[in-house]
Order: structure tokens, then sequence, then C-alpha cells
């Protein structure tokens, strides 16, 4: 595609549209929106704009629409695939204006949101009326609901409870083309043709802008337990994820970190975590619930189950004080990780019976290219998080070796039955290693809907396929 610059004209026709304060071409606010939290990635785009309104969105599009500028939507830039960069310069969208919480309906458990609220806000406002909606990435302090259905966003608590997708019922999307749709209905059942609100959850930002979401809500669980488990083996606690499973437990978190991700955490954020000498590893596991009688017989059976692969120690989190402590420390892995050093994080996922194999075959691969890596994640899901350490590796062996050697962890991935993203996108970083996980046929269906959505290639270009 031939995009063009945006010229002085441009800039006078999109200052109609919002208003010229929200149209953004000064260094500091470029530099802010040419990175995310993916690697040390930059791209710069030619301006910043932030509509308010739907009409403003899709007036927004009409003319870049018409003029071949590229768009790239963006929210609060927590993403970890590259998905809101602007490889092709042009417009940033912000979705920041886009803050409104607009109904809670407690009778219907729904609620009615703009793409711009912050995941935790509108957690704590559902959780005020006894609601719960159970999405929680690591950045909910800080990412945008909007770019939790860009990238289907999961967290700790999808082993039980589902990803982004399971929540969403309708959303307002405003289409390459600047026209305006609903893409369902706010119903629990929909067998209405074909099913574009789960289509566009997941598109990154490719087929259209969000500009309304309906979530559906379930009731919040009065109770819960959290324990931290540590291991003399790694793959032994990776063992054990899928036999809890198996003698009929589902936790509402069950997370893996081994011991350099629970060092470099230690180093980064003031929490104290029990780590012997001889520990390799941790799985931290809640359960949930509004009986504590029963979490307490489901923890009893999970800690038998654990005897079978020789754990070292069961720390019970015995107030609220230490569960968030606990909470902070697997939460916090991501960016303790990118304190130490450059890094590639590849997200991923296989079934959860073949984590070992996983974490093994990762290991492996890392001697063969010589590369370290740190490895925590969502054990419960089989999503691993796989953090390639830059360190004293060459620029040239970082950018030609080391992707040999991710290649062949998704190739792994795929012949274990799983896959080359579990929940962080395919983005700008992943999209040369697609064609591990579909074929030619499955490609060109994927280009098809893309090419139907957005004909002009103008919506977020770069991402997903190769150009």
């Amino acid at each position: 595609m031939k995009f063009r610059k945006i010229e002085e004209k441009h800039l006078a026709e999109l200052k109609q549209i919002v208003g010229e304060k929200h149209v953004h071409t000064d260094r500091e606010m470029l530099e802010n929106c040419s990175h995310d939290y993916t690697e040390d990635l930059r791209f710069y785009p030619e301006l910043v704009i932030s509509p308010g309104t739907t009409k403003e969105v899709s007036d927004i599009m009409k003319f870049c629409n018409r003029e071949m500028i590229p768009v790239t939507p963006r929210g609060a830039g927590t993403g970890l695939s590259g998905g809101a960069l602007p490889v092709h310069g042009g417009i940033i969208m912000s979705t920041s204006r886009f803050n409104k919480i607009i109904s809670i309906d407690d009778r219907n458990l729904q609620a009615t949101v703009e793409p711009g609220v912050i995941n935790q806000v509108f957690q704590d406002a559902v959780n005020e009326k006894g609601l719960f909606y159970p999405p929680d990435p690591a950045s909910k302090g800080s990412c945008f609901l909007g770019g939790n259905l860009a990238e289907c966003a999961g967290g700790p608590r999808a082993v039980k409870y589902g990803v982004t997708r399971d929540y969403v019922l309708n959303c307002e999307v405003v289409l390459p083309n600047g026209d305006i749709i609903w893409t369902g209905a706010n119903v629990l059942k929909n067998s209405t043709g074909y099913n574009l609100t789960q289509l566009i959850v997941g598109s990154e930002g490719t087929l259209g802008v969000i500009t309304k979401i309906v979530f559906r809500l379930i009731p919040m669980p009065t109770e819960n337990m959290l324990m931290l488990v540590s291991f003399y083996d790694q793959e032994k606690a990776c063992e054990a994820v899928s036999e809890i499973f198996r003698a009929g437990i589902t936790p509402s978190a069950l997370e893996f970190m081994e011991r350099d991700c629970i060092e470099y955490v230690m180093r980064y954020v003031d929490v104290k975590i029990p780590l012997k000498d001889n520990v390799m590893a941790h799985l931290l596991i809640e359960v949930d619930g509004n009986d504590k009688d029963v979490l307490f017989k489901e923890c009893e059976k999970i800690a038998a189950v654990l005897e079978k692969f020789e754990y070292d120690d069961i720390l019970f989190a015995d107030s609220s004080q230490q569960k968030a402590d606990l909470w902070k420390a697997r939460r916090s892995a991501g960016e303790a990780v990118k304190s130490h050093s450059i890094y590639k994080e590849e997200d991923t996922v296989v079934p959860r019976a073949e984590l070992p194999r996983l974490l093994r075959g990762v290991k492996e691969i890392g001697k063969k290219y010589g590369f370290r890596s740190v490895c925590y994640g969502h054990a419960g899901d089989g999503n691993l998080h796989v953090n390639i350490i830059k360190e004293e590796i060459s620029d040239q062996d970082w950018n030609e070796k080391v992707p040999l050697g991710i290649r062949e962890i998704f190739q792994l991935c795929v012949s274990l039955g799983g896959t080359i993203s579990g929940e962080h996108g395919i983005g700008y970083v992943q999209k040369s290693y697609l064609d591990i996980a579909f074929n030619e046929s499955q490609m060109n269906l994927m280009k098809g809907i893309k090419n139907l959505f957005d004909p002009k290639g103008i919506l977020n270009p770069g991402k997903i396929f190769n150009d």
C-alpha cells in the first residue's frame, strides 16, 4: 500500500473534526506514542489525535480512508506484541477520552463501557455492586478495556473464568470507511448470522475501532484462599499442574514462576518470597467460592495431589496483605525482567499436560542458540511466558540467531498441540512466525477478512500479516 504523508491541509481538517487541542504534533506526545511495552522498539507517528465521540472517530476514518493515511488505534500502550506501534507513521488514534462507564445493569448482570476505561477501574466499579469481571491481565492497573478486547487479554483467573472474549456481548465499532455498526446484541444467546463480535475481539485493531463495549458480568465470589508451593524441580512443578485438574479441582488461578523470575522480582519490588537454595520453582494456587469449608477441603485435596511431586513447602497466605504481596510479586514479573535487560517475551501456549515438555524444550533450545530464558506464566492454561534475555549477546546474534531459536520454540508449541500466542497477540513482532501456526488456506481466509473490512489497508497496517 502507498500511504500519504500528512500535510498542512490534512492537519486543518482534522482539527475541525476534534478541535485543535485534541490534535497533537509536539515531540513529547509523538515520543510517548512511539513505543509500547514491546522490547525496545520505536516507531514515530506524524500526529496523535484524541477523538471523544463515535461520530468523531467516524469522521476521522472517513477522512483517512479518502486520503490514504494510515491510522493506528491505541489504548494505554501496555501491549507486548507491538500491536499499537505506528510502523507506517501516519496517525495514532488515542482512545484516552473514551473513559466512561456508561451503565452497570445489575438486573441483567451487564455493563456498557467505553474502550478507554482502565481495567482495574471497571473491576472496582462492578465489585461495589457485588459483581465480578474476571479478566485481569498483569497490567490491569493501567491497561484499557479496548486494548484488552483487541488482544483478547486473559490473566491469572482465565483458568477458571475464561478470557476477555467470554464476557463480550456486543460492540459498537467504526469501520475503516467510517461506517458505524453494532456487532451483536445484548443477550446471552445469539444465533443470528455470523458472530461479528467474536471476530472483532482479538483482531488487534486491524478491522475496526471499538467505541463501546457491552460486557456480561457474574456474581462476585465472597471467599478465596491462596497458597504458594515451592518445588525442587521446575518440571515437577509443571507436572503437578494437570494433576490438580485431573483430581477434580479447578483453581481460580494457577501460576508458575521459576527461580530466576522470583529473584528478579524480589530485586525489583519490596516483596519477600521464601526461596531456599534448593528451590527451583513456585506455583501460586488460588481457589475461590462462597463457602470457606469447601475451599479448605479443596486446598487439602491439592496438597494431597502435590505429595507426588516432591515439593518443599506450602505457604498459606493468612492475611489480605500477604495475598496482595504474593499477587504483586507475580504481576511484577514482566517489569522485573525488563528492568534487568533488553528482552523478547514469547507468549507460548500448549495443552496444560504438555507444559513440562514445553519448558524442557525451551531450555534445550536456549542452550543450542546461546540464550538464557526466564519463564513464568499462567500454568493452569498451559500459557508460558518465555522471556529471552539479551544480556551479553551481540547485536548480530540477537537479530539473526535468536529469531531462529524463537522459531524452534514456536514449532515445538505447535507440535505439542499448542500455538504461538495465548494472550499477547501477533501484532508486529510475531507476524513472521504466523506460518508455523497456519497453512496457506487459513492465511488466505484471514487476509480475505482483513481485505473485506479494510480494502485500502489503512487501519493498523503492518500487523499480523507480513506486508
